[in-house]
């Protein structure tokens, strides 16, 4: 019987680094991502021998023909191929195993600990693609690889006293004092710490994400000194469609706009990307077609030229995206304690984003005999994210 989670919340606070301190940990970063990539190369080998084999294939086709409900009939098959994942070593623990001696060369910028949770991270990336609707294993490239954590508050990456303490790097965390809840977070035990870079403004920024045991503390309201957000009784019910929430409670029915603020920021990154295509099409006129299509180069990759107000405008559109996910999470946060306090028992209705955000495969016609539209709700779904409001409730 697997043990039940137990509850946790996360708690972000800024590093106030010096110059030398962004530098190490970029590099610390920088040989985490290496470590990743390495790990992924390895593993990747293994699957690849591994789904050669007849006894996997065969599995596979005897699973393909069973009906997803018939537990029973699947099971020899499932353990052929759990059998032969332990024998080619395509687990989490044989991953930890791998992890350990590419660790012992980096071992003073990157701890065992952490090396242990990077191999966790690609772990993870593998079961989405055994067990869930991932398609495939990617290596990070570089800028992409912004995190790494520990896996408890006693060895590698910590929180002790007001600092972060990473195998010999002591970096002052700022904590607003006059903060009622980031003080009261520190009544509960630590579990463990995550270090995250993000790119603000033109420059990247560090930040210590201090993830706690327990239930998170009341937010108070400083004018009544009531709690700011109170949880409801009964039963809510709710229908999230691509861009907006209905939703029917006891005392209480509505329909709202899933994150309206973000589609001002959406015109303005419309008018970047704009300006991007004009500059790009300006710097390498040899690169596209007289019907404005870009030159197939066959194996060759196509070489661009970027002028400076090329990469101003990237930069621009790169602080656009990051300020509109803030803001459409800052919006369903918002929406999800407002709907906590209408009830305690969520039904939802499932729906398939996903397949919704895909262009349709069949070309139909209207009435008229002209060709239907494939695009279905693909622009909608990426600026208002309805499949991120899910998480917070128990589906039905």
């Amino acid at each position: 019987m697997p043990r039940p989670k137990e509850s946790s919340f996360v708690v972000q606070f800024p590093l106030d680094t010096e110059i030398f301190q962004d530098d190490i940990l970029n590099k610390r970063l920088e040989i985490a991502r290496n470590i990743y990539n390495a790990l992924v190369k390895l593993t990747l080998n293994r699957y690849g021998e591994m789904i050669k084999t007849k006894a996997y294939r065969e599995a596979v086709l005897h699973l393909a023909a069973i009906d997803k409900d018939d537990k029973n009939a699947r099971k020899p098959y499932c353990d052929v191929l759990k059998r032969l994942r332990e024998e080619y070593g395509i687990n989490e623990y044989a991953f930890h195993a791998d992890v350990k001696d590419m660790q012992r060369h980096f071992k003073d910028n990157v701890d065992s600990f952490t090396a242990q949770k990077i191999a966790t991270r690609l772990w993870a990336a593998y079961d989405k693609m055994i067990f869930g609707n991932g398609e495939a294993v990617h290596y990070k490239k570089f800028g992409e690889f912004n995190s790494v954590e520990g896996k408890s508050n006693n060895t590698g990456i910590r929180f002790a006293d007001g600092f972060l303490l990473w195998n010999g790097l002591k970096i002052s965390v700022k904590i607003d004092s006059k903060n009622q809840y980031e003080v009261s977070a520190f009544d509960n035990k630590i579990a463990y710490c995550r270090i995250v870079r993000r790119f603000v403004r033109g420059k990247y920024k560090f930040y210590i994400q201090i993830v706690f045991k327990g239930a998170p503390p009341l937010k108070i309201n400083k004018k009544t000194g009531l709690p700011r957000h109170t949880l409801g009784c009964g039963d809510v019910g709710m229908d999230i469609g691509t861009q907006t929430l209905a939703w029917s409670a006891q005392n209480s029915v509505g329909i709202t706009e899933l994150a309206d603020r973000v589609q001002n920021i959406e015109d303005e990154k419309r008018r970047v990307l704009r300006r991007m295509d004009r500059s790009r099409r300006a710097t390498n006129p040899d690169n596209f077609n007289p019907d404005g299509t870009v030159k197939k180069q066959g194996r060759k990759k196509v070489k661009w030229n970027r002028s400076k107000r090329y990469i101003k405008a990237r930069s621009r559109l790169a602080e656009l995206s990051r300020r509109q996910a803030t803001l459409r999470k800052l919006q369903h946060e918002t929406l999800a304690n407002r709907l906590l306090g209408m009830g305690d028992s969520f039904f939802v209705e499932t729906m398939n984003f996903s397949g919704l955000a895909k262009r349709a495969k069949k070309t139909e016609k209207n009435d008229k005999g002209k060709f239907k539209r494939k695009k279905r709700f693909g622009k909608s779904i990426a600026n208002k994210a309805p499949a991120c409001c899910l998480p917070f409730w128990k589906e039905n």
